[in-house]
């Protein structure tokens, strides 16, 4: 493993990006990520905490993107409206898929989602009968497809609340309200369906929760369906205590779940996070994280703590460093040999 080139820790925090990240086997796809100075498109394991930045999409343009797996061939390809990015193929390089289509744009605030390789996101039309569809991507074969999705042209102002789901191996849409029934407020969830992706038939399901006095008071989300049909939904934003919520549809049954560990900060409301929760997270081991990883990310850069000096994260061993950088580097050894000694 070149470790001149892979990053092995995790250095944002704060505020990641305005678009929603995206999930595919095991990694994380942001869309902008502040890293000391820069804005990056970062693509990272959580559990290996490994990650490497990828390059611009476009000049002054922030990606708007997602991440997407192909089982069959172990392949993760990055595509951001009609831009592809394959990785574990050398260098990292965007390049131009010929769409013919409608004309759309993506929606910032929702999420997309990998369905046994194929990518599927919200978006909203031009020009078009219906202000609603869904974008079909093959990562395999790069093909597209549209799917009409003028169910949701109610919600296409403010999809905030629309979350995408892998059902049973089905593309499912949800959206939840809070509804007063008889004086009480409860929950009520609707669930799309595609039951037919060739013509494009949709089944909408309407659930009503069953009472929880956690779940009427406060904002929350759906994060997914389990395989066994559970919708999962969780709290929007980190606080004390933090709960997750698993709703039975054929048993009608919710239970809750604590989750704790966010620490101090993230609990408290004037400091508090957003939420972000993926469902059946699977790590697919066949994937080798050094051969997906395998680029350069010297525009990623690292602030001295000592000096406050800027340098590339991606200085290895072979690789030639600026005299700047490796003086600053020996002084700062020595520094810390001398502490040790004096202590």
């Amino acid at each position: 493993m070149d470790r001149g080139k892979i990053k092995e820790s995790l250095p944002f925090s704060g505020d990641i990006s305005q678009y929603a990240c995206s999930y595919a086997s095991g990694l994380i796809y942001f869309p902008v990520v502040r890293i000391i100075d820069t804005d990056t498109i970062v693509i990272c394991n959580p559990i290996t905490g490994m990650y490497v930045g990828l390059p611009e999409v476009m000049k002054y343009s922030r990606s708007k993107g997602f991440l997407g797996f192909d089982p069959i061939d172990k392949q993760f390809k990055a595509l951001d409206y009609d831009s592809i990015l394959t990785l574990g193929s050398g260098e990292l390089k965007w390049r131009i898929k010929d769409i013919h289509g409608p004309l759309y744009d993506r929606c910032p605030s929702t999420q997309g989602i990998c369905i046994n390789g194929v990518l599927y996101y919200l978006a909203r039309t031009y020009l078009a009968e219906t202000l609603s569809l869904i974008v079909r991507f093959a990562v395999s074969s790069e093909e597209f497809k549209f799917i009409d999705a003028a169910c949701f042209d109610d919600h296409i102002e403010d999809p905030t609340g629309l979350r995408l789901v892998n059902y049973m191996g089905k593309l499912g849409v949800t959206n939840c309200d809070n509804v007063d029934a008889g004086g009480r407020r409860t929950v009520e969830l609707c669930m799309w369906v595609l039951e037919d992706v060739e013509k494009h038939d949709w089944v909408k399901y309407v659930y009503t929760l069953p009472e929880n006095e956690v779940l009427a008071s406060c904002e929350f989300s759906v994060a997914g369906v389990t395989a066994t049909g559970d919708i999962v939904l969780c709290m929007k934003y980190t606080c004390k205590p933090y709960y997750v919520f698993y709703f039975n549809p054929e048993k009608n049954t919710l239970q809750s779940v604590e989750i704790q560990g966010f620490g101090a900060e993230l609990e408290a409301v004037e400091t508090r996070g957003e939420v972000y929760g993926f469902v059946d997270y699977v790590e697919d081991l066949s994937v080798n994280d050094a051969k997906q990883f395998k680029s350069s990310i010297s525009h990623v850069k690292t602030r001295c703590s000592c000096c406050n000096t800027l340098y590339p994260d991606n200085i290895g061993e072979g690789e030639e460093v600026d005299d700047g950088v490796k003086e600053t580097s020996v002084k700062i050894k020595k520094e810390e040999e001398e502490k040790s000694i004096r202590e």
